[in-house]
């Protein structure tokens, strides 16, 4: 009964990850921590799940042209580099603060996509810009042990890359990201089932969720998003506290 409750909500994260092009590690990590035989084992597996969610639904969108490829190649290794340094460190800072700082974070990124404005114009990010956010939110995403791509897709809107290949290559990011988690979690274990049963239900979810991107109006795509980022960011704050 667990694996099943387990696999139904990891399919429900997965729909609602892939079409804003998040894959919401944060908000399955309870459920796959509470159901895995140790804290740290569990965290292994939900890394190892969000990396097959963003690969799923970024083939998805591969397939669509929703991708820049040139963003892929330059935010990729500082996003690893930033998650290994981060997770080196994690022990040696109280982790609570960096989730509040996440938190606090998303509902401002969340009000901010609210806010209206005229959108910034798309544009090619500067090869500085991928550095700083890839960089930095990957060393935040290795300290807490999540990818984080709910940080990185509201970034690189605010950078004015266009709404729907901002969602692909996050989603393209985010596998390899998932991918280097997964190993740097080995020498601490992994919970294989929970990754196999949470990866098996993950896929024809983010392939529905990665659908839905291309059929929804730009506004209401947002309007989701900034939602999302809401629930993300207070599941870290009642994680941060609790």
């Amino acid at each position: 009964m667990t694996l099943v409750l387990v696999a139904a909500w990891c399919f429900l994260v997965a729909v609602a990850g892939g079409a804003v092009g998040l894959v919401l590690g944060n908000i399955r990590l309870p459920a796959i921590v509470l159901a895995a035989t140790s804290p740290a084992a569990g965290a292994g597996a939900n890394i190892g799940i969000s990396g097959v969610s963003a690969l799923t639904a970024a083939i998805v969108h591969i397939r669509a042209g929703r991708i820049d490829w040139r963003l892929v190649a330059w935010l990729t290794p500082p996003s690893i580099v930033g998650a290994l340094v981060g997770g080196y460190v994690s022990g040696k800072v109280p982790k609570n603060a960096f989730l509040v700082t996440i938190g606090v974070f998303l509902l401002l990124m969340s009000a901010d996509l609210l806010r209206r404005r005229e959108p910034a114009p798309p544009r090619r990010m500067t090869h500085t810009e991928t550095l700083l956010i890839g960089g930095g939110i990957g060393l935040l995403g290795g300290f807490v042990g999540l990818i984080l791509g709910s940080l990185r897709l509201p970034a690189m809107l605010r950078m004015g890359e266009p709404l729907a290949k901002a969602i692909g290559t996050n989603l393209a990011v985010g596998f390899f990201v998932g991918a280097a988690g997964v190993v740097g979690h080995l020498p601490g274990g992994v919970d294989w089932t929970l990754l196999a049963v949470g990866s098996a239900a993950s896929v024809p979810g983010a392939l529905l969720g990665a659908r839905l991107t291309g059929r929804l109006p730009e506004a209401q795509l947002k309007l989701a998003i900034a939602g999302i980022l809401v629930v993300a960011g207070g599941a870290l704050l009642v994680q941060a506290f609790v």
